[in-house]
């Protein structure tokens, strides 16, 4: 099952994205040996200049024209909270269900269009407060390689 991230804004030099960047290596490092590939990172540049319903809108047309069948993950401020282990067991099932693709969506700074909530078969939340997007970013490749080491059993995740 391919795995990817769909974020809205790119990430500048800097800390955050050398914390990307540690994450989404050593999640790729073990999803080849889990019967996953990725994590893909897409990047889709905000809309600037408009009302945010226009940009909101504007940027879920970017991200639908890359979202590939299978999973769809929106990460929402009103989704639902999982634990690590929920989260690692949809991601296990929907592998072994045989879906293609389980794909995680990061908004622009106005959030994700209704359209794309309504899509995702699990809307997220990494808690209630308001969290930039590159932080959100970080997370996502967090959880995504803490859940493959649950997965494996690696002692990484300390529940």
């Amino acid at each position: 099952m391919r795995l990817s991230i769909i974020a809205v804004g790119r990430l500048k030099d800097g800390p955050e994205r050398d914390l990307c960047s540690r994450y989404h290596e050593r999640a790729a490092g073990l999803s080849r040996g889990l019967g996953f590939s990725g994590p893909d990172i897409v990047e889709i540049a905000e809309s600037r200049g408009r009302r945010s319903e226009e940009r909101r809108n504007d940027e879920a047309r970017l991200i639908a024209e890359r979202l590939p069948p299978g999973l769809v993950i929106a990460l929402d401020e009103r989704g639902k909270s999982l634990g690590s282990e929920a989260f690692a067991g949809r991601l296990a099932a929907a592998r072994d269900a045989g879906t293609p693709a389980a794909t995680l969506l990061i908004g622009g700074a106005d959030g994700l269009a209704e359209d794309l909530r309504a899509r995702a078969g699990l809307v997220l939340c990494f808690g209630a407060l308001t969290i930039p997007h590159q932080i959100v970013r970080a997370l996502a490749l967090e959880q995504l390689y803490r859940a493959m080491t649950i997965m494996a059993g690696h002692p990484y995740h300390r529940a």
